[in-house]
């Protein structure tokens, strides 16, 4: 019945260049002026009122130069290995999150246990300003589509909205204990999951809504597809759910034997939005048709489904899928486990490539753009880089004295950003021989 209602919305339903969002006192239509010749990637964005999407020119990175003096928030250096070229010091707790401007690739936001938000400057860690006004520990913050706004996000569900230049707040809204949050990869639109099974979305600065109401249990993880229409949100009693933006309906539900049997822990989609990859505590991996919402592939690492099966009492404390992606030029995936484990797929025979073994658990993985090399962050503190043909550990960097909570990567791939639990972030060179 949900595949029908994908089918039949051009029958039934208002074009798609109209998008309505519930206002305080009305409901508000947004349309597109001229919507030009129909592009269904950019569907979304047609609906965005007034938004401009005219390429800029992209500012080149400081990709060398390093400005390594010692300064507020910046330390020179640390006991034992630190490969690192920058480390920004000014929250006084764990780093939770942090995540790079997407246009220069110049900028962080981090936020932390400290109930605080920083946005500085990767070259030499300066500030540029703080994102205030939290009084639970910021765990999720982005940058917009088009690096003009930055959000920031507590565990208790106020969600702030600065704009980059004048370093001015221009929105905030209180949801319920937040799960996630991400901004939309073409719009002003900022969505967000929370432990009541909604998932939001919001017109920045506007502040337009709508909602999509999932089980009655959190919606613990959720990434919008590549063509800005859908989102695959993942939650708690193991249900996952496609939305239609639009329309605000489920297109598609996996549940029972089809979802997970546990909370999922991360979504993640391939290049052109027609596979998804869903990872659970119950230590699956699952690889679903976006088209059809179809399971097409189960993935579970060797060590792990040679185990006897554990009591749900017992979840917590053997092991599950904490992250996962889709290489970008080989059918291959990578699934990360908290017990270590690094599995590489490949996706043409559904069959494990390579296991590679960590020292602890792995927190968070990403593929490199255009390559097959894939990063790993984990609880000992080491990035590490790993060669998804082979197998082979190509390099690590050091420099945490405890664990790794996130990270990202430059679109070039030249740095990596870490956040840790020992309440610093860290810029790191990547210099690869192969390169």
């Amino acid at each position: 019945m949900e595949s029908e209602s994908e089918s039949g919305a051009a029958a039934d339903t208002p074009p798609l260049e109209t998008l309505s969002f519930h206002g305080d006192e009305e409901i508000i239509e947004v349309v597109e002026l001229d919507p030009g010749p129909p592009d269904p990637a950019d569907d979304l964005v047609q609906e965005m009122e007034d938004v401009d999407f005219e390429e800029e020119e992209e500012e080149e990175g400081n990709e060398e130069g390093w400005v390594l003096e010692p300064q507020e928030g910046v330390v020179g250096s640390m006991e034992g290995p630190d490969d690192s070229e920058v480390t920004f010091a000014l929250h006084s707790a764990s780093v939770f999150c942090v995540s790079l401007d997407p246009k220069t690739n110049t900028l962080a936001v981090t936020g932390g246990e400290d109930d605080k938000a920083f946005v500085w400057r990767l070259s030499d860690g300066e500030l540029l300003f703080e994102c205030a006004g939290h009084k639970d520990s910021v765990t999720c913050a982005g940058f917009s589509h088009d690096s003009t706004l930055v959000a920031t996000g507590d565990m208790s569900g106020l969600l702030k909205v600065w704009q980059v230049d004048t370093k001015e707040e221009v929105w905030s809204f209180e949801a319920g204990d937040l799960e996630w949050m991400e901004w939309h990869p073409r719009a002003p639109v900022l969505l967000a999951g929370t432990a009541d099974g909604n998932t939001w979305m919001w017109k920045v600065p506007t502040g337009d809504c709508k909602t999509f109401q999932g089980p009655n249990c959190p919606a613990t993880c959720g990434r919008v597809l590549p063509d800005g229409k859908r989102a695959v949100v993942g939650y708690e009693d193991g249900t996952i759910r496609i939305w239609d933006l639009k329309q605000g309906n489920s297109i598609h539900v996996l549940k029972g034997t089809e979802g997970h049997q546990g909370p999922l822990t991360c979504v993640a989609a391939n290049q052109d939005g027609s596979l998804i990859l869903t990872g659970s505590v119950d230590c699956q991996a699952k690889l679903v048709s976006a088209t059809t919402g179809k399971v097409v592939g189960v993935f579970r690492p060797e060590t792990v489904a040679s185990q006897p099966s554990l009591g749900e009492g017992e979840e917590s404390e053997s092991n599950s899928v904490e992250s996962l992606g889709f290489c970008s030029v080989m059918p291959l995936a990578a699934v990360g486990y908290l017990d270590g484990t690094l599995a590489i797929y490949d996706l043409s025979t559904q069959t494990l490539r390579h296991q590679c073994q960590h020292q602890s658990g792995i927190v968070q993985l990403l593929w490199e753009a255009g390559t097959a090399v894939v990063y790993t962050c984990s609880l000992d503190g080491i990035v590490r880089l790993w060669d998804a043909r082979t197998g082979r550990l190509l390099t690590d960097y050091r420099g945490h004295t405890a664990e790794i909570l996130d990270f990202a990567l430059s679109k070039d791939a030249s740095l990596v950003v870490t956040t840790s639990g020992d309440h610093k972030a860290k810029v790191f060179c990547v210099q690869r021989p192969d390169r």
